[in-house]
């Protein structure tokens, strides 16, 4: 396991976030930070998302900065280039996956079902991002692979919320989850920080919990 994805590990959650405008970013990572949880899965869904990674990297290092959505070869390459520690994607695209592995570069990519386990498997990476969760089956879909995947460990992302998070954690073949709910698209556009760090601050007190009980 790479540092990255062990840290990843140890918060147990990966804020999914959208950004519009690359101003946001650095308020954003600091709130973040601030409220316990210094990492950030920036998502190329927007123009904005290169130089607001690029920004979080630069202007707030203690924040662990990745780039999700990515899609392509170019996109790993300027995400990179910006200072993205970890590439997501949503799905599993072997050019993207094998350039990742042959440049040493963090990917967690996307599968939702056994072929798609085993061509991560394939590639050597043992960590993946359970895509999109809910409506892939969900918790028991994730039992049903830990059986002949038992060393793999998932992400999942898609669906997972505060209601539902501790079903996931709970199982262990989960090494985190995924969501946005704590990092709402449109707090972050009217700067409503205080909320978003109020959020993240529930979040990271829910995954503490399930853990502690778990």
């Amino acid at each position: 396991m790479t540092d990255v994805l062990r840290t990843i590990q140890n918060h147990g959650l990966v804020p999914v976030i959208k950004l519009e405008t690359a101003d946001a970013a650095e308020p954003l990572a600091e709130t973040l930070r601030d409220a316990g949880l210094p990492l950030a899965e920036v998502t190329f869904r927007t123009g904005a998302a290169e130089q607001s990674i690029r920004r979080i990297a630069a202007k707030v290092p203690d924040v662990l900065v990745g780039a999700g959505t990515i899609l392509t070869i170019d996109q790993v390459k300027q995400a990179v280039d910006a200072g993205a520690a970890f590439i997501v994607t949503p799905g599993f695209n072997p050019r993207v996956v094998e350039y990742c592995v042959k440049n040493r570069i963090p990917i967690t990519p996307g599968i939702n079902n056994p072929t798609g386990v085993e061509s991560a498997l394939e590639f050597g990476l043992t960590t993946l991002k359970f895509f999109p969760a809910e409506a892939s089956g969900g918790v028991a879909m994730l039992k049903a692979l830990s059986g002949p995947y038992g060393e793999v460990r998932y992400i999942p992302t898609g669906g997972v919320n505060a209601k539902n998070l501790g079903q996931y954690l709970s199982l262990k073949n989960v090494a985190a989850v995924g969501g946005s709910w704590m990092v709402p698209a449109d707090r972050i556009a009217q700067g409503e920080f205080e909320q978003v760090a109020q959020l993240t601050r529930d979040a990271v007190r829910l995954v503490g919990d399930i853990r502690n009980t778990g």
